[in-house]
Formats: C-alpha cells, structure tokens, sequence
C-alpha cells in the first residue's frame, strides 16, 4: 500500500522524512523485536552449518522478515537482517556477498525501485509547474457546479487523474483538495461525504497508473503488459469505483447531514498552488501528449520493466520545459521528489539480493518435488483465492514490495496449480492493495480524511467496506473463469 506522510518542520521529523517505512516501537516490543532477530541469526549459522545445498531452511530469511516487519521493525532493517540470514545459511564470503550485493544493482526488482524515486520526481515537476492542479481544474469546469451527482463524478475522476498522473495518493489530494472542497461545500457536500469522493477516485487512480512502481511490478510479475493488466485488474477495479462511488457518497452523506458534519465556507480560503507555475497549460498539454505516446508506445512494443525509466525522466524533462522551467530547475525539483523515497530504492535492492539467495536455496524447489503431483490435483481457483487473503492480510511491507515478495515466494507454486498471467495480475493487484479499503484503518484512509477537513474515521471505515465487499465478489468471479 502506497503511504504518503503529513511534512513538519522539527527536526525530529525531517530526520524521519529520510525513511519513507519510519516506524515508532514502545521500549518492550523493541526488546522482543531485536530478540527475534538475535534467535534468527542464531539459527541460521546453525542452519548454514547443517545444510548444503537446497534446502527447507530457504524459508527462514522469508519467516524472520515477515515476522520482524508485522511486528513492527522497520522494513528496510529488517530486510537487512533477512538478507543477513541468508548469507549465513549459503555460507557467502565477504568477497561473494559484496559479489551478490554488486549483481543485485542490475536486477529488476533493483529497477523498479528506482522506478518509484523517478516517479516522485515527476510528481513534483507536475506540481511546481501547475500540471496538476490545471488537470482538477479543467475537469470540474466540464462537469460544472451544478448538479451534484456530477460533481461527484467529477471529483472522482479528477483525483483518478491527478493520482493515475502523480502515481501518488497523498501527494495528488494534496493539490485537489484546496480546488474541490469549496465546490462540494457550496452545495452542502459535508466533510465525511467529501472524504469519500476523494479516497475512492484516488484510490481508482492509483490502480491504473502506468507507470507506478507497484503496477509495474505486477506487470513484470505476470509477464503481461498494460492493457492486460488494465483488462483484468485495474479496469474493473476503476470502473466499479466510478459505478458505485455516487451511491457510496450518497449513503455517507445522508449519515452526516444535519450532525454538524458540514464545511464553513469561510476555512476553504487557501492556495491550491498553482499561482507560481508560469504557462500551466502549456506544460499540462505537453504532459498529456507525452503520457499518452509513452503509454501507447508501451502497449505496442510490450515495453518491459526497463522502459519507465526512460518515460518518467522524459515526461520530467518535458513538462519542465513546456512550464519554462530552467534546465537546472527541473533537475532540483527531480531531485528533491525522488530523495524522498531514497529509502525505497535501499529496500528494493536488498531485497534483489534477498531473492537470489532464496534462489541458492531453492526451498520451493524442495517443497515441489515433495507434493509436486498432489499439487496437479489441486484447484487452481483455490489457490489463487489463499494466496490472495494471504498477502491481503498476511504479508506485511509497500505495495511494490509486496507484490514482488508474493511472486518470489508463491510464483511458482501458483504456476504449478494452473494460475494463468491474467489470475495472477488479479491476485497480486487484489493482494496488495485490497488492505487499503479495510478491512481496518491505514495511512490512505487518514490522508484522505485530513484532506478532505474530516475527523470521522469510522465514516472512512464504512467507505472503504462498501468498495471492498463488491471488489471481492468481483474479482472472485474473474478469477473463476480465468483459472
């Protein structure tokens, strides 16, 4: 799941600011985090003296990250101690780790890391030269201020957009919420029924962004391109989204009204940042055009992983220019939306690593030679749905990573019952960001009840529900007919 974190000026925070995966720990779960870690340690150099060869213990560097991360370790630390474990099992040199360290550069879940960074960077390009905000402007002046049910439409697929084009949820609400809040307040919209209309149309948007890491990772995972990642995962996802969205609205609406919910017009005075940007339409046109060419140059080709990371320093540089910003400029504003997640290009690259050591251990390898031919008789159906709950609520980590982690570790296996491409992009797509409608609070749902001025969590909890219980009987029957 994508998380964007709120900005303060303490130093305490600025240094948090460094970790996009910052996790606080109380003193007594601390303890017994790092005591799970010394045991893990421990029993893997036991493990890499026992073993040689390929072997169950392969599953230890998987069990200790998962068990240190949902415990509440830091992600990229514990990605280390996995790491960690796994040199100790295979028995890596110091030369053959820093060897194994060195290859891991040039691997793809290496490159989707630094997908993520350049999309930030391309994010805040979009921002400073007024894209963004241009882009929720124009589409509420189509849908007009008049009729509500189109209003709700017209926030929604303006923060779809504005987050399919940013590949960020926070960061793009950031910049609608100042234009759309007045509009839904005027006509007397309240603060939980706004709330909603911009988590389930930033939600959509960033299911079928074309260039967000964790899309991108599923694409690559499933060996299918975009159009059959948007046929079969995100396109029904964002359809659904935009056919239930209004009556979702509506219902939390008639919850609120008259209890006070509602906005006072005169808190929505603000700047929606677009004043400083010097030819906004121009950059959003030359954005536009170099979006969709890149999309439909991907499509045509069946561009891999590697082409984002020319399309995104493009659509950057591009729009720059079109908004007249100076060269140096533009590589600031890169520079300064990429160095935020600097710690996600850290934790992809570890976990590149992590990977080629499971491959030395070949667990899974062990696993299916052992119920390999129990394995044909089993539904491919029902594995699909286990391995989806299973990374819905069991996997813990970002979305990129998650989706990598899930087809590492039950790719194969997934492969062997029968799990097709198309299943497979359903069951990452549904594995990874399901959590992100519920079934309990999180970092998307809070954003988006900040933005939106609203305090009523239980409200956002209902929406999330409402998209979620229709999503999963929706893509239960795709994956019926798919497997």
């Amino acid at each position: 799941m994508s998380q964007d974190k709120s900005t303060t000026t303490t130093p305490d925070t600025k240094a948090r600011d460094a970790n996009a995966y910052d996790v606080q720990l109380s003193p007594g779960r601390r303890r017994v985090v790092n005591l799970l870690a010394v045991i893990g340690l421990v029993a893997s150099v036991i493990a890499g003296l026992a073993t040689d060869g390929p072997t169950l213990w392969g599953l230890l560097p998987i069990v200790l990250y998962a068990v240190l991360c949902l415990l509440g370790m830091d992600i990229v630390v514990g990605t280390v101690l996995a790491v960690l474990s796994g040199v100790l099992i295979v028995g890596l040199s110091p030369l053959e780790t820093g060897t194994l360290l060195g290859e891991s550069l040039a691997d793809s879940v290496t490159a989707i890391g630094l997908i993520i960074v350049l999309g930030a960077g391309v994010g805040e390009v979009l921002r400073v030269t007024g894209v963004a905000s241009t882009i929720v402007h124009g589409v509420m002046r189509v849908v007009g201020d008049r009729n509500r049910t189109a209003v709700v439409l017209g926030v929604m697929i303006a923060c779809l957009i504005l987050v399919a084009s940013l590949g960020t949820l926070a960061g793009a609400l950031a910049i609608a919420a100042p234009i759309v809040l007045p509009i839904t307040a005027r006509l007397g919209y309240t603060r939980s029924a706004t709330a909603s209309m911009l988590f389930i149309g930033g939600c959509a948007g960033l299911t079928v962004a074309p260039f967000a890491g964790s899309n991108v990772a599923i694409m690559t995972a499933a060996d299918v391109g975009y159009l059959t990642y948007l046929g079969y995962g995100a396109g029904p996802l964002a359809i659904l989204s935009l056919i239930l969205g209004p009556f979702v609205v509506a219902f939390i609406q008639r919850r609120t009204a008259g209890t006070g919910d509602e906005y006072e017009l005169g808190e929505l005075v603000g700047d929606d940042g677009a004043g400083a940007a010097r030819a906004p339409r121009a950059a959003t046109i030359a954005f536009v055009v170099t979006l969709l060419a890149s999309v439909v140059y991907a499509t045509i080709t069946e561009a891999g992983t590697n082409f984002p990371l020319l399309a995104l320093p493009l659509l950057g540089v591009v729009t720059g220019v079109a908004g007249r910003l100076p060269a140096r400029d533009i590589a600031e504003h890169m520079y300064r939306g990429g160095a935020k997640l600097i710690s996600i290009l850290l934790l992809f690259w570890l976990l590149a690593a992590l990977f080629a050591l499971i491959d030395k251990l070949a667990p899974f390898q062990v696993i299916l030679d052992a119920i390999g031919p129990e394995l044909a008789t089993v539904s491919g159906f029902g594995v699909a749905i286990a391995i989806a709950v299973l990374g819905w609520v069991g996997v813990p980590g970002a979305t990129a990573a998650q989706v990598v982690l899930l087809d590492k570790v039950f790719g194969t296996l997934a492969a062997s019952a029968g799990v097709g491409p198309a299943a497979w992009v359903v069951v990452l797509l549904f594995a990874s960001k399901a959590d992100t409608y519920g079934p309990f609070p999180n970092a998307n749902m809070v954003g988006s009840m900040g933005l939106a001025r609203s305090s009523n969590l239980k409200n956002m909890m209902i929406t999330g529900w409402l998209m979620l219980i229709p999503a999963c009987v929706m893509y239960a029957g795709i994956l019926l007919v798919t497997t």
